[in-house]
């Protein structure tokens, strides 16, 4: 099941939550992506809604890997298995604590300002994010919930990774979900619109909760708030994309051919990255849309794009076709020199993005294009695959990601990063195998190829701007 948005997974949701009405609950959203959805819930129930601010503890020298979180009051919760893995010790997860613990309270005294938590004690609690990935933040909260000693409570999602429910299911009176996959991804991939959501989207639900208890609406509104929400949220919202994928679906002539693909361009972008997928998949990969969509929300287009026609890649000899990496490499170079020539997309610096064979395919492609290609990204990549000849001469800055638990491409990407001779980095993802399967690690992928290209293509499209 895909969720329109937040709102219309709080929708669905809050349909689970129902037999929960007549304990008078407390609804706490955790800022900032589960607020939108606990308004719906709290709406639904009628119960008060408020917020339980908790934040990720990201590894010392890797934030985007989350080893933990905190929660206002001071509640921690730590993966044991990430610290062992990482080598940790207690000196430096404090430290890392302690920095997050400066955000924690600036987000408290922006979202709640002099105001209490609420009392918790003997109440029905529902603690509601927008979706479940590791656990490690709804943990954290779940601790800072008990330590106030309610009668019951649940925890709420429209969507939680399977392997997380079952662990989590012990230490909570009650947990209600809508979808828990086993094949999980990342959160957003079960939204069809997944912004992030800001902080005063965050303090308007809340101020509109506020006036739904007591009964007050504003001049030319409806007299039930709730109602006026219900009607912003159906009217106000952004269209959902056209495909999974965001964007329009394209024609790109390579040769005698057409190759499909989905181009995505978000208002003011200044660079556009194009996604080069391993062998077997296509421009429809849940995983790589997802990355593209972060992407998108960053500020970047996108164009994901099929790299073989379908008959090439069903037909026979397609297994042949599809380890072709100079044959992929130049269908890349072909859809960047296309992309040149749209008026949409003329202006935008190009980056790559590839995945398994993919990332073989876009670094060839940069060694031949070295003026259009300005940086590349591997996901759990066979860079090795390039060759030699074409590594030696990319110049493109260049991030190699791999999965921890990726042994063999590990020392791959490590060999071909070695022959890469300029800018260059390889992250070593912990706890992910190579497809990225785990729980946040596809989150940190994403996280990490945003910052990449954000700082190799923006600023190239300034300088060509000045000149």
């Amino acid at each position: 099941m895909l969720f329109e948005d937040r709102q219309d997974a709080g929708r669905r949701l809050s349909v689970l939550l129902r037999r929960y009405r007549d304990e008078n609950p407390i609804v706490l959203g955790l800022p900032r992506g589960g607020v939108p959805v606990a308004y719906e819930v709290a709406r639904a129930l009628e119960a008060h809604l408020d917020v339980l601010v908790v934040r990720k503890i990201g590894a010392p020298g890797f934030p985007e890997y989350g080893i933990g979180a905190i929660a206002e009051g001071g509640a921690v919760y730590v993966s044991r298995g990430a610290v062992r893995e990482l080598g940790l010790t207690e000196e430096a997860i404090a430290a890392v604590a302690e920095r997050e613990g400066v955000e924690l309270q600036r987000r408290v005294r922006r979202y709640r300002g002099d105001r209490e938590l609420p009392d918790l004690s003997r109440r029905t609690v529902i603690l509601v994010d927008d979706g479940v990935a590791t656990g490690g933040t709804m943990r954290a909260a779940v601790k800072a919930v008990r330590e106030r000693n309610p009668a019951r409570l649940v925890v709420a999602a429209p969507v939680v990774a399977f392997q997380t429910a079952a662990a989590l299911l012990p230490e909570v009176d009650d947990l209600v979900y809508v979808e828990a996959p086993e094949d999980f991804i990342a959160v957003g991939v079960w939204y069809k619109t997944f912004g992030q959501t800001s902080d005063e989207e965050v303090v308007a639900c809340l101020e509109k909760a506020r006036r739904a208890e007591v009964g007050l609406s504003e001049p030319g509104s409806p007299a039930d708030p709730w109602a006026e929400e219900w009607i912003e949220g159906k009217d106000g919202d952004d269209p959902p994309d056209d495909s999974r994928a965001g964007g329009r679906e394209v024609s790109i002539p390579v040769g005698r051919l057409f190759l499909s693909g989905y181009l995505g361009v978000p208002p003011g972008a200044e660079g556009i990255v194009v996604f080069a997928h391993g062998s077997g998949s296509s421009r429809r990969s849940p995983r790589n849309q997802y990355v593209a969509g972060v992407l998108r929300e960053s500020g970047l287009a996108t164009l994901l794009m099929d790299l073989l026609t379908p008959e090439e890649a069903g037909g026979a000899g397609g297994e042949a076709t599809r380890f072709d990496v100079d044959l992929l490499a130049r269908r890349l170079v072909a859809a960047t020199r296309w992309l040149g020539s749209q008026a949409e997309t003329a202006r935008l610096v190009t980056g790559y993005f590839g995945a398994s064979t993919g990332a073989a395919a876009a670094l060839v492609a940069a060694a031949a294009a070295p003026d259009q290609v300005r940086a590349v990204v591997s996901r759990g990549g066979r860079p090795d695959l390039a060759g030699e000849g074409a590594l030696a001469v990319v110049r493109a800055p260049t991030l190699l990601v791999v999965g921890g638990r990726d042994e063999p491409v590990i020392e791959a990407n490590r060999a071909a990063l070695a022959l890469i001779p300029g800018e260059k980095h390889l992250v070593v993802v912990p706890g992910a195998s190579h497809l990225f399967e785990e729980p946040g690690t596809l989150e940190a992928v994403a996280r990490l190829a945003a910052d990449w290209f954000a700082r190799f293509l923006r600023p190239a499209r300034e300088a060509e701007a000045r000149a």
